[in-house]
């Protein structure tokens, strides 16, 4: 995944022709696309295939089962181009690894959600699953930009992992703040998706965060 904008575009979208225009319109300022169930249920699974052939492709498939049928997922995103997948930490080590092992590494671990209601369950625990996407070799985790300083606390346990950010725009998190604290990259959907110039709205926030890289 390249790391030119550090922005990650989330398409929420519901339509295949909505997609194709925000992705020609803001391909330019991205460095990758995340996938979500939206898009995906709406317009099918090959949606990735054909994502991944204008940014790399992050399905976040919030993944959260046994092990045996997280692999069965991460294999059937893989095999239809996604470059990485986003799995939850609480179902514990051994899903978690599968994951791992069935994406090669290409793994994000949600420690802590980006909404009011992910102070109540994931917050209280995020730094032990922080820690648990460290000691299986994920690739990082998904922390809030909602929350900035939660992000510099996490940065500390997980030292040279990836930290993406989600929850800048619509949830009220600052692109700037959470590069500041410590994310590697931001991912917005709404600000971007729902304007009606997406290239202008996403070109903005890469002048925000170059303004503190």
């Amino acid at each position: 995944m390249e790391k030119k904008t550090r922005v990650i575009l989330a398409l929420d979208v519901t339509s295949r022709e909505d997609a194709l225009r925000v992705v020609g319109a803001v391909k330019d300022y991205v460095d990758a696309i995340k996938l979500n169930w939206p898009l995906i249920l709406a317009v099918g699974p090959e949606i990735i295939r054909e994502m991944s052939g204008f940014k790399d492709v992050i399905c976040d498939l919030k993944i959260a089962d046994i092990p045996n049928i997280n692999r069965l997922i991460v294999e059937q995103a893989v095999s239809r181009g996604a470059s990485a997948v986003i799995c939850h930490g609480f179902t514990g080590e051994d899903s978690v690894r599968a994951c791992v092992e069935a994406a090669k590494g290409q793994v994000f671990v949600v420690t802590e959600m980006s909404h009011p209601g992910g102070k109540q369950y994931t917050a209280p625990v995020a730094d032990r699953l922080a820690a648990l996407a460290k000691s299986v070799g994920a690739r990082g985790i998904v922390a809030p930009a909602t929350r900035p300083e939660r992000i510099v606390a996490l940065r500390k346990i997980i030292d040279n992992l990836e930290i993406i950010s989600p929850g800048v725009g619509a949830q009220g998190g600052k692109a700037s703040d959470a590069i500041r604290a410590g994310a590697d990259y931001i991912i917005v959907g709404r600000t971007i998706y729902e304007s009606t110039d997406p290239a202008t709205a996403a070109r903005k926030l890469v002048d925000e965060v170059k303004e503190v890289v």
